[in-house]
């Protein structure tokens, strides 16, 4: 029998627009792995929709019934490893993860992010870029450590900031750079071509001194 193919989880608290591409390279046979589930910490969610449709099991595990990050991660941490995960996807989960959970899945926990990392972390990076008057922009894969949005990183994609732009056109660029790049990254995970080792990204036996980048420059 052939092996099995490696087994993914995906957390949204949103639209599942990344989830979206996920599940499409798997239908199209390119992921290289199986969506065995998705996790939302929000009820009522397009993501959950998109799960639905594509006959992935989905569950809620709602934030605000727990009175701790502790504990929702405890909880969180349960639901997902009930589906034995080999590799746990962040697609648009909008918490902050503590410790604990960040070591429990080191090494298999993946997120992306709509910035060229190390530049703007956090929140509401395409004001920022246009605040800052950037003139180029876009996302980045990488592991997830105790550093929020300062593990390695794996691979990005770049546009270029127009000068009419504002936030929407913006973020509807990077966006599609975003699902260009989130099932290369995760499709190298399943072939078993990335990994993190003592701290760094290497694809291909490698270490990813800069991320491997999407010439995107025209989009």
């Amino acid at each position: 029998m052939p092996n099995a193919l490696p087994r993914i989880v995906v957390l949204i608290s949103g639209g599942g627009t990344n989830l979206q591409a996920l599940i499409d390279a798997e239908a199209a046979g390119t992921l290289e792995g199986t969506i065995a589930g998705v996790i939302s910490n929000r009820t009522g969610v397009k993501g959950l929709d998109r799960a639905e449709s594509a006959g992935i099991p989905a569950q809620v595990i709602p934030h605000r019934d727990h009175d701790s990050r502790e504990s929702f991660d405890q909880a969180l941490m349960a639901a997902i490893d009930g589906f034995r995960p080999d590799l746990v996807v962040l697609a648009g989960f909008m918490r902050i993860l503590t410790d604990a959970f960040v070591q429990h899945y080191q090494g298999r926990l993946l997120n992306i992010h709509p910035s060229l990392l190390p530049a703007w972390p956090g929140l509401h990076t395409h004001r920022k870029v246009l605040e800052a008057g950037e003139t180029e922009h876009g996302a980045t894969v990488h592991f997830v450590t105790e550093e929020l949005d300062g593990g390695p990183r794996i691979i990005q994609g770049r546009v270029r900031v127009h000068p009419d732009d504002d936030e929407d056109s913006l973020a509807g660029r990077v966006g599609v750079q975003e699902r260009r790049i989130y099932p290369e990254a995760v499709r190298w995970f399943c072939q078993g071509r990335l990994r993190l080792v003592q701290g760094r990204a290497q694809l291909d036996g490698t270490p990813l001194d800069e991320p491997v980048d999407i010439d995107s420059q025209n989009a």
